[in-house]
């Protein structure tokens, strides 16, 4: 398969631990060998070149900071690495690292400076340099959630002030959906789907991909019924849920309804109206600004359904009977192999 990631672009591949992410990167920078295929770069051939050549900055998943030089050293390296005049280089790392937020701690080490503050480093070094393509390998790793969100704000904004072309590997479903224009998810070193972020969300082909994309609930149903519109299917449980847009599936198909949690409604079974699952709360946890249930379905079936927790919102205890709201748009079938 090909993935062609349009100039200007912010391009993620998604997926677990071992899936071929970081393979991507370091092949595109020219750190490990290509046995198959091309990498074509503003339409050259660039596998031939060393890394040095290739126009790509890369940022590394810790950073790969070097401990005896200080911020402004780092930002300079590349360009002295290019000879760029000493006038240009002094300007083009004033310019980084003010928008990075480092314009105070040029002179500062990596070990005086927090977690965030070296991710940013690394970033800045890779920017300096005004690459082709910049290469962002889980920069968001390991921070601590606040500094990940402030991160993260800081690279959607650096993406929309700059447009530089920008391929990222990450296994975190809310960097990618938040950060990407399209994204590609891998499993087995293989793309399984690409798409841009709400679409595959949404529309996930497999059971793989809709577990890449965050929690789910996944239930083995049955189609007994084939509509203009959709078709609907029974669980295992019993339960008959409508389906949109699924010429694929016909009668008797089997597979796996997935229910994204936050996409679910709740409320007492004896007000319920329209399609639904009937269960029993078997667990509850609050959150603070959302409510996370837990319902028995039957059929050793659990569903985990997410809630805001707004203010005047009905608090549902262990034992209650309810049931859980879905919509033929929100819910999906994929495969059960």
């Amino acid at each position: 398969m090909s993935v062609h990631v349009r100039y200007g672009e912010f391009f993620t591949f998604l997926g677990p631990p071992h899936s071929g992410k970081t393979d991507v990167l370091r092949a595109v920078a020219g750190f490990m060998p290509v046995t198959g295929g091309r990498i074509l770069v503003d339409g050259q051939d660039v596998g031939a070149l060393p890394p040095g050549r290739r126009s790509t900055g890369y940022v590394f998943q810790e950073g790969a900071l070097w401990p005896h030089l200080s911020v402004r050293e780092h930002v300079a390296f590349g360009l002295e690495q290019q000879s760029v005049p000493a006038v240009d280089i002094a300007r083009r790392v004033d310019t980084v690292v003010a928008r990075l937020g480092l314009a105070a701690y040029v002179d500062r080490r990596p070990a005086a400076l927090t977690l965030i503050e070296r991710r940013r480093l690394a970033l800045a070094r890779a920017l300096a340099v005004e690459p082709r393509v910049l290469l962002l390998d889980e920069p968001l790793a390991h921070l601590d959630p606040l500094a990940r969100k402030t991160l993260r704000l800081e690279l959607a904004k650096l993406h929309r002030d700059l447009a530089v072309t920008t391929i990222h590997a990450t296994r975190d479903a809310a960097d990618a959906l938040a950060l990407s224009d399209r994204l590609a998810v891998l499993h087995g070193g293989r793309v399984q789907q690409i798409g841009e972020p709400a679409d595959v969300y949404q529309h996930p082909v497999s059971r793989d991909v809709a577990e890449a994309l965050g929690p789910a609930n996944f239930l083995p149903a049955r189609v007994i019924e084939v509509r203009d519109l959709g078709v609907v299917v029974e669980t295992d449980g019993g339960h008959r849920v409508p389906v949109a847009g699924l010429g694929a599936y016909g009668k008797g198909s089997r597979g796996l309804l997935v229910l994204r949690p936050e996409l679910l409604g709740l409320t007492e079974a004896a007000m319920a109206r329209g399609p639904g699952l009937p269960g029993t709360v078997t667990l509850r946890v609050f959150e603070g600004a959302r409510q996370l249930y837990e319902i028995d379905v039957g059929a050793g079936q659990l569903v985990r359904v997410e809630l805001s927790a707004s203010l005047g919102d009905r608090i549902f205890r262990l034992g209650d009977r309810v049931r859980i709201e879905t919509s033929s748009e929100t819910v999906v079938i994929v495969p059960e192999s």
